[in-house]
């Protein structure tokens, strides 16, 4: 009777330590941020690193798209730096390159306010930083994940002048951590 118990506990505890929380990382660099006080967007940053999605740790190279598009300025200016509401959407797609899945790996939206903020250097020239939460989910190969973590996106310098409409995008991370459904 006491073996058919540690079997029954066993049985109920392997899908528990199958289906744990996880932290992924995910890296993107290039393309180009486009927009105004209605809204921010990339649709062309190169997906470079993937760590610990699929429980094989990092993975890099040119590995898929970053795109992503904000809602509308709240406060401030793209100029000087500001806050944009939540809204928007936030998408990571896989190439099929080096283990990574072709195909949608995350798509969400960010859910509170992102904060769009200048940093002027010691020489006058401006650099950007955009950053805020997601919410959304993430797909592996066996089964999908429900997730919310932080996106940083750094601009390149703009020199002396303010961000115009269009700048290029130096890289980003998003740092989120995975629930099971």
């Amino acid at each position: 009777m006491k073996a058919w118990i540690a079997v029954l506990l066993l049985a109920i505890t392997l899908p528990v330590t199958a289906s744990a929380t996880r932290q992924v990382d995910i890296g993107n660099s290039a393309g180009t941020l486009t927009g105004s006080a209605s809204g921010l967007s990339v649709s062309d940053s190169t997906l470079t690193m993937v760590n610990n999605l699929y429980g094989t740790g990092l993975i890099t190279g040119d590995l898929g798209t970053v795109s992503f598009t904000t809602a509308a300025l709240t406060s401030g200016s793209v100029e000087t730096g500001g806050t944009f509401g939540p809204g928007g959407s936030f998408t990571v797609t896989g190439n099929g390159t080096n283990g990574v899945a072709d195909g949608t790996m995350f798509t969400g939206t960010w859910t509170g306010t992102v904060t769009w903020t200048m940093i002027t250097l010691a020489d006058g020239s401006h650099n950007y930083n955009l950053t805020g939460v997601v919410t959304g989910t993430v797909f592996t190969e066996y089964r999908s994940y429900s997730a919310s973590g932080v996106t940083f996106q750094l601009t390149v310098n703009t020199g002396t002048g303010f961000f115009n409409g269009s700048i290029p995008l130096s890289s980003g991370n998003l740092n989120i951590l995975c629930h099971p459904y």
